[in-house]
């Protein structure tokens, strides 16, 4: 039986990635119909088809999505390879990369780094983006870290480990009112605009099912994908918003917003997203270690 061909085999993957040769060819600086020579030579090696043309566009046949991961897990052990040994060689200083989904609360994130904020042997690479693209990123282990505000499932083709690192209540906060009645929950909410998370959040599925049971219907002034979007429309929007404590930690102190109650029974979890790996890196055991009161930055 003759060996896998990995320079083939990286062809392979380059042009899956791209899905266009000529795309695919200019990024490894050979000619298309070398490529394709290559590509052919490793079907024929392989036994299968892995690619179908589709107008002019190449797509992956089932074998070749077979193929796709495996090579995916073998160049991503590579990368492993190199950043482990390039950095015992230069233990002085360390690198983590750390991804966040853009919705999430930036306080929550500089609560969770901090303690490597102070540090001189330690640099960090923060990415922001969609849970999907970051989660493609960190199987292919270009992260090391994704946190988010959605847990995930893993499997045996996706092998998240996801653990909830904290959580907490979810709370309606607005600016200071110069009216002497407390606010009351639920029975105010219907005389109030509300600035609420996205329909995709969790907080708002589960807000938008509380209501439905209490029988309240709300005015809705807003709804707001980013957290820090709605941290500032709370403070300067003159509306009530629905967040979570930490995302308005600091405008609670300060007495730009108050409190106004605590939803009953609807909090926010944080996990950490990561995939098995053969060296994690010591630093994520030190953050993942610390007790929630920590992580939330309240101790």
């Amino acid at each position: 039986m003759s060996r896998l061909n990995y320079h083939h085999l990286h062809c392979f993957w380059a042009v899956a990635k791209e899905g266009h040769l000529t795309r695919a060819a200019e990024r490894l600086h050979v000619s298309p119909s070398a490529l394709s020579t290559q590509i052919r030579q490793l079907e024929e090696a392989l036994g299968q088809r892995l690619f179908e043309r589709r107008a002019r566009t190449l797509k992956l046949t089932e074998a070749g999505r077979v193929a796709l991961g495996y090579a995916e897990s073998i160049f991503a052990s590579g990368t492993e390879l190199m950043s482990v040994l390039r950095g015992g060689q230069r233990a002085q200083r360390q690198v983590l990369r750390i991804g966040a989904v853009a919705t999430l609360s930036r306080n929550f994130q500089e609560s969770f780094l901090a303690p490597m904020l102070g540090r001189d042997d330690v640099e960090l690479v923060l990415q922001s983006g969609g849970l999907a693209d970051l989660l493609t990123r960190l199987r292919v282990h270009t992260l090391d870290l994704v946190l988010s505000n959605k847990r995930v499932h893993g499997s045996a083709d996706e092998p998240w480990r996801c653990r909830r690192i904290a959580h907490q209540p979810v709370s309606l906060v607005g600016r200071p009112s110069k009216r002497r009645r407390a606010f009351r929950f639920p029975e105010d909410l219907a005389a109030l605009p509300l600035l609420l998370p996205g329909r995709d959040s969790e907080i708002r599925a589960g807000f938008d099912l509380l209501c439905e049971q209490l029988g309240v219907r709300y005015t809705l002034k807003a709804e707001v994908d980013d957290m820090a979007l709605l941290r500032l429309l709370a403070r300067d929007a003159g509306a009530i918003a629905l967040v979570p404590s930490v995302v308005v930690r600091d405008e609670l102190k300060n007495g730009l917003l108050v409190e106004h109650a605590v939803v009953p029974d609807l909090v926010e979890n944080f996990y950490a997203i990561s995939v098995p790996r053969h060296f994690a890196p010591p630093l994520l055991r030190e953050l993942l270690a610390r007790p929630e009161s920590a992580v939330l930055g309240a101790g």
